[in-house]
């Protein structure tokens, strides 16, 4: 990419913060340092600016700066009485705790075990046992239900007044860049619940690959206009997000929490999703940035155009989960004219993003899940194995120092997702073109096998989607005694009928694609909670919305 990308060459030149070299025959950044603990110390620069906004303190609203942040960090370490590796299950919903109880587990040198806050007492005991804390940090909801699940150690309610130890944290003593940092459970949407393990290493990269991202948005308008960087920042708001992912998802603590707090931004959490509120909170704190999924971006522009509110401040809008249906895309450059779209590829044993495109990188190719990232190999195979040509679809692998570890104590699915050379599985059907954006055609485990015939759910849902009327779609396959599955579809649509969804696919792909049935969701589509369409929960109500006609 440094032969061809001058702006690359230029972010990433030897001596740079984004210097690249080689180890272990994976590309990493040079200057990073091998502890996560050291790179978000570095945060603590920011001083007396606003750090995290949300609304769980004694009167509601609450305001911490980083120095603040920082204080409480280290107060809490004090009290974990733990040893380097020991694992700590974090569950609580978003709010200030949750970030100050993973600072202070890494800053012990514990391995943060991010848990399902919205899980049952059953599903939260599960996931402790799996991996046998030394210690819980939850709130006062979870803290109930994690005992009635039937976990008897050692528990510390941080909703609770926390004593001043005078205790400092002992001096860092680096953790290797392989070791254990992080375990965070995998959606379950394709099988039982895992513990993907993630190093120091691997979130270091993917933090500084984000902010590589972004040095590059900005010496590219510098190249772009003839002008200076540091121009260019000079006339960048002050940043701030809105959290709107869980925290316990790879998206909600990395771009979410982490990627802004080394950059020194204003967090803004949410209690939970509310189009409303989350319009009036990027008017009241300005909000720059916003990552997302379709769904939600439309509750937002519903909302802003019955308000006739204000969101000219966001600059930066990342959506990620399937492709921006057109008329969604043009609402949302209406109500936000400044802002930069863009979307991402990535998943929790990526520990974030692989794959990314911005600004007008994003509008060449919307319905791709961008271009790879530097740092990232990929590989697109035939079922038996040899490489697929330009536009051919095939099973994704990826290569990168990002790359999980393995699933904890899964050593069989762990073999069955990392080749012995290193290479993951994800899981995923695609191509890259010849400019090197992926799409993302399906998961491979949900394909749909038809009259013999495969049929790449995602590729419909892509067609589906540029029909104007309809806010969202899924497709899925159920059993049919002639052909073995059928192509089925529900989509939240208004002002259409079933053939005319039919005809649309049938018009765009081969006509064996279209769905032999088509249903009508009368509100939004089930979701889980990394807020992907939930088809398992879609093919329980299936006999219900079919019968309605």
């Amino acid at each position: 990419m440094s032969r061809i990308d001058p702006v690359f060459a230029q972010v990433t030149a030897p001596g740079s913060p984004f210097e690249i070299g080689e180890r272990d025959g994976l590309r990493i950044f040079v200057q990073a340092p091998s502890d996560l603990a050291q790179l978000l110390e570095t945060a603590r620069r920011f001083g007396d600016a606003t750090m995290i906004v949300d609304f769980d303190g004694p009167q509601g609203e609450r305001r911490l700066t980083y120095a603040e942040v920082f204080a409480w960090r280290d107060r809490l370490v004090g009290h974990l009485g733990i040893v380097r590796g020991d694992r700590v299950a974090i569950s609580m919903r978003n709010r200030a705790e949750w970030m100050v109880a993973f600072l202070a587990v890494v800053r012990a040198g514990g391995v943060a075990v991010v848990l399902n806050s919205r899980g049952s007492p059953a599903e939260l005991a599960a996931m402790i046992d799996d991996v046998s804390p030394a210690l819980v940090i939850a709130d006062g909801e979870r803290a109930a239900a994690i005992r009635s699940g039937g976990f008897a150690g050692r528990l510390i309610d941080l909703t609770q007044p926390l004593e001043d130890t005078g205790v400092q944290p002992d001096e860092l003593v680096p953790a290797g860049p392989g070791d254990p940092c992080a375990i965070l459970f995998t959606s379950g949407t394709t099988g039982r619940v895992k513990g993907a393990v993630l190093s120091h290493r691997s979130l270091i990269t993917g933090l500084l690959g984000t902010q590589l991202t972004g040095a590059m948005v900005l010496h590219g308008m510098a190249r772009q206009y003839g002008v200076p960087v540091k121009t260019i920042m000079a006339q960048v708001p002050p940043q701030a997000i809105l959290l709107v992912y869980p925290l316990f998802h790879i998206s909600g603590l990395g771009s979410g929490f982490l990627a802004p707090m080394l950059s020194g931004a204003k967090i803004v959490s949410m209690r939970r999703w509310d189009a409303a509120e989350a319009v009036r909170l990027i008017a009241a704190e300005q909000v720059t940035q916003l990552s997302t999924v379709p769904t939600m971006l439309w509750d937002m522009v519903h909302k802003a155009r019955l308000a006739d509110a204000d969101l000219s401040s966001l600059r930066n809008i990342g959506s990620g989960g399937q492709a921006l249906p057109l008329n969604l895309l043009e609402e949302v450059r209406r109500l936000c004219p400044h802002s930069l779209l863009g979307t991402g590829y990535g998943m929790t044993e990526t520990s974030g993003a692989i794959a990314q495109a911005v600004g007008e990188d994003f509008l060449r190719s919307r319905a791709s899940a961008g271009r790879v990232l530097p740092l990232v190999d990929l590989r697109i195979l035939r079922p038996d194995g040899s490489e697929c040509k330009s536009g051919e679809s095939g099973d994704i692998l990826v290569r990168s120092a990002m790359i999980m570890t393995g699933y904890w104590n899964r050593p069989e699915e762990t073999a069955a997702a990392l080749t012995a050379d290193g290479w993951l599985r994800t899981g995923d059907i695609g191509f890259q073109d010849e400019d090197g954006y992926i799409t993302i055609v399906d998961r491979s485990k949900d394909m749909v096998i038809s009259g013999g015939e495969n049929i790449y759910c995602a590729e419909v849902e892509r067609v589906l989607s540029e029909l104007p009327q309809i806010k969202e779609c899924a497709t899925f396959g159920i059993a049919d005694d002639r052909l073995g599955e059928l192509l089925v579809a529900v989509v939240q649509a208004d002002g259409l009928g079933e053939e005319a969804v039919r005809e649309w696919v049938s018009e765009r792909l081969a006509r064996y694609k279209a769905p032999a049935r088509v249903a009508f969701s009368p509100g939004p589509l089930p979701r889980n909670h990394s807020q992907k369409i939930d088809k398992i929960a879609l093919r329980a109500l299936w006999p219900q919305l079919a019968a309605q006609g």
